[in-house]
């Protein structure tokens, strides 16, 4: 076979791609720089999510015109989306309905205007930024009956996350009927 033959050969079989060419070296005088790129990638391990205590969980007692105040126990907000803008939002609020006892009749009632929550500072947290307590103190404790903002993060990039133990108190009024209260407290991130 001609030295044609055998090249034709040889291009027919690189143009069907059934030969792989190895990569050129970049070629450089001697005494200049002489680059080679990079590149690797870095995925996100998840995307951001909440964790919220098993209930139910009692809070504490009292008698009708008193007050119960007990922590919920450990939320934890964890963004693992490996963002460059790592911000969120973490929201409470109370279920409609109130806390109801019994037949949960109008006197079986406490609404959610009677139930205050805040968040206080961070038990821990990891990653950039700033974590933000919604209530940083027992001053600052707001009513459940509408969303409020329990826990954020306003700057920071990459995985990250946040953890706190929320106090709820009770203003029991004063017409309030014995038994045993239950309601929800819904939490959530965005």
């Amino acid at each position: 076979m001609s030295r044609l033959g055998v090249a034709t050969g040889v291009a027919g079989l690189v143009a069907a791609g059934m030969v792989a060419l190895p990569a050129q070296a970049g070629t450089c005088p001697a005494s200049t720089t002489c680059s080679t790129t990079v590149t690797f990638t870095v995925t996100a391990q998840g995307g951001l999510s909440i964790t919220v205590p098993d209930g139910p969980v009692s809070v504490g007692t009292d008698h009708p015109g008193g007050q119960i105040s007990g922590q919920l126990g450990a939320v934890s907000v964890s963004d693992l989306r490996a963002a460059v803008t790592a911000t969120w939002v973490a929201s409470v609020v109370a279920a409609s309905g109130g806390f109801t006892t019994g037949g949960g009749t109008a006197a079986e009632t406490i609404p959610n205007t009677a139930l205050l929550y805040w968040s206080g500072g961070a038990t821990g947290t990891s990653g950039t930024g700033t974590f933000v307590p919604g209530q940083a103190s027992a001053a600052a404790a707001v009513s459940l009956d509408t969303t409020r903002t329990a826990f954020s993060k306003t700057s920071g990039s990459g995985n990250n996350s946040v953890s706190w133990n929320p106090t709820i108190v009770i203003n029991v009024p004063a017409q309030a009927v014995a038994g045993t209260y239950t309601g929800t407290i819904n939490h959530s991130v965005a």
